[in-house]
């Protein structure tokens, strides 16, 4: 059994991403445990308020520095160390998810798009290619898939964060969307803050198109893994198939904003992650 800082931060924290990391092998697992521990560290500076913000990121970014050079400084950073020197997790990786958490310090509203994707391809998508390195794939198009399977999950946090993030005053919707359906910022940000509000014309209409965006990051996901890599991105998938039943839960209960998160039960993401792997290593 796994006993490391990694494995039990991962553990405490009662993620989605549990059930898909115990389909690896030990050395795999204490690696992903390392690599997801750290983003959560990362994600801390920005959200909590003893986090460190600017400087616990600058700390981070001195942290990931000294474990590529073997030196790490604390005791997760030893972890992270020890993943980064037994598998080809590129440093890029590790430096856009902090310069992803650091645009939540200067950024809380974007405009197009486009725009709010860099969010997203830094902050997940990131976390995807570093994760592949750990799977292990053969493909050049398995990257692809990562981005795209990073971008989706990232809208799905979206969607279930409306409200502690409108606390935050942080607006994740693009700004032309909500024109599209004739929302304000005001309109949209009070609707979050006061789920039992009524909520105003056009709201029903993003959370519905914002959905689809997601659903279109997943299936353009699938469509680019590769046929060889399948039964290597087995934990990628059971995360996909978890965070999708998630969408669609929160689809069919006409999108909760406020109160207690949306989520799954852990028997259920247990069914989702053996059926996963049912299909998975089912005939092809």
């Amino acid at each position: 059994m796994i006993t490391s800082l990694g494995a039990r931060l991962t553990r405490k924290s009662q993620s989605n991403f549990y059930y898909a990391f115990l389909t690896l092998p030990e050395e795999k697992r204490r690696a992903i445990y390392a690599l997801y521990s750290f983003c959560r560290a990362v994600d801390d500076c920005v959200d909590e308020q003893d986090g460190g913000g600017a400087e616990g990121l600058d700390r981070w970014d001195q942290e990931i520095e000294r474990c590529y050079a073997g030196t790490p400084a604390t005791g997760l950073g030893s972890e992270l160390a020890e993943a980064v020197a037994r598998f080809p997790i590129p440093r890029s990786a590790l430096d856009d998810i902090v310069r992803g958490c650091r645009m939540d310090l200067t950024e809380n509203r974007y405009a197009i798009w486009d725009d709010l994707r860099v969010y997203c391809e830094r902050v997940a998508s990131a976390v995807g290619l570093a994760s592949i390195e750990i799977f292990g794939y053969t493909s050049p198009g398995t990257r692809d898939y990562a981005v795209e399977l990073g971008v989706a999950l990232q809208l799905t946090n979206i969607l279930r964060d409306v409200a502690p993030d409108a606390d935050r005053d942080r607006l994740y919707f693009p700004l032309e969307d909500l024109a599209r359906f004739g929302l304000s910022e005001a309109e949209l940000l009070a609707a979050a803050r006061d789920p039992g509000a009524s909520r105003p014309t056009g709201f029903e209409g993003l959370l519905a198109y914002e959905a689809d965006r997601a659903r279109s990051h997943y299936e353009a996901a699938a469509a680019r893994l590769p046929p060889e890599d399948r039964r290597s991105m087995l934990a990628a998938q059971i995360m996909e198939s978890i965070y999708r039943t998630l969408l669609e839960k929160m689809v069919r209960q006409g999108h909760p904003i406020g109160g207690e998160r949306v989520r799954l039960g852990r028997p259920r993401k247990a069914w989702i992650a053996l059926r996963t792997a049912a299909r998975v290593y089912g005939p092809s």
